[in-house]
């Protein structure tokens, strides 16, 4: 199938299984999938302006659909969604002018495939450790199966301790917290969202629950519907610097829609640690369809 706006010629079917297995792990994550999505656009051969652009628009739908499947388990913090959007939106904009500045000296490939990589095994790293720490320290004892204490819950604890007005309560995530650590965590999730695609919920879905304190059922549903606006944001942003190939962000959500109902619904059956553990191969996947991209420069068409 030819997309005219990307000038490419790709197959509908993977597009189709890529936005179907993103959709399931954004449910189930409660992040938008663009460490997976990115990566297979860019070895479909997507340049990497193109998969930042394509990638956010495609989240657009998905996201709302994970959204209000989450809120209707109630993992949803809507309040803590809008106040994250005052961070975000800035912090989209910022990251798609990076880009714009890349695409001009024409090293945007290069410069965007490294820092995702580094990103990627960053997270995977981390959240392997912290996940097993918490796992095995929780052994012998009864736990629920909502029962969710990060062994770095000593982060938010502290976090949650700072005293700079204005603090807000927050019902829903059953914390009181100051509204800057907030908005710079959001802030910050913004920046990787408009530079490397997708609702960055693979920086702000451990940011809420390491830093905030945030449960992470809670963090799961919060995050999507936090992608949900920075997405719309951010698909805004690069279509009108012609980064966005709509069509293949459509044929991509036809698999999404299903896939994220079903994440979202398997949340439900699982802890949080155990949550934040299967997460640990996806990061990798994802880095590892970079690094053969870049390395091979092979399409998968």
């Amino acid at each position: 199938m030819d997309f005219l706006i990307s000038n490419q010629h790709i197959n509908p079917v993977f597009l189709i299984g890529i936005g179907f297995l993103v959709g399931v792990m954004g449910g189930f994550f409660g992040v938008g999938g663009s460490f997976l999505a990115g990566p297979g656009l860019f070895a479909l051969g997507l340049p990497m302006n193109m998969v930042v652009g394509t990638d956010l628009a495609h989240l657009v739908g998905k996201s709302i659909v994970a959204t209000k499947k989450h809120r209707v388990l109630g993992n949803v913090d809507m309040k803590l969604g809008l106040f994250m959007a005052t961070g975000t939106l800035a912090g989209v904009e910022i990251g798609a002018q990076a880009i714009e500045y890349l695409k001009r000296s024409a090293q945007v490939n290069q410069v965007v495939g490294v820092f995702f990589i580094l990103v990627l095994l960053s997270i995977s790293g981390f959240m392997g450790w912290e996940s097993f720490k918490t796992i095995r320290s929780s052994k012998g004892k009864r736990k629920s199966a909502k029962s969710d204490r990060s062994a770095l819950a000593h982060i938010g604890k502290a976090v949650q301790r700072i005293k700079l007005r204005p603090i807000i309560d927050l019902p829903v995530s059953g914390i009181r917290i100051s509204i800057w650590p907030i908005i710079l965590v959001a802030f910050v999730g913004g920046i990787f969202s408009g530079f490397l695609g997708g609702g960055a919920g693979y920086i702000r879905m451990p940011s809420l629950v390491y830093i905030l304190g945030i449960p992470t059922h809670v963090a799961v549903g919060t995050d999507l519907f936090e992608i949900m606006i920075s997405a719309s944001n951010g698909t805004l942003s690069h279509a009108f610097k012609g980064n966005v190939d709509i069509m293949i962000a459509l044929v991509m959500h036809t698999g999404a829609a299903i896939g994220a109902q079903i994440g979202a619904t398997l949340t439900q059956h699982f802890a949080g640690p155990r949550i934040r553990l299967a997460f640990v191969p996806l990061p990798l996947i994802g880095a590892g369809l970079i690094i053969y991209g870049l390395l091979t420069g092979t399409q998968f068409k």
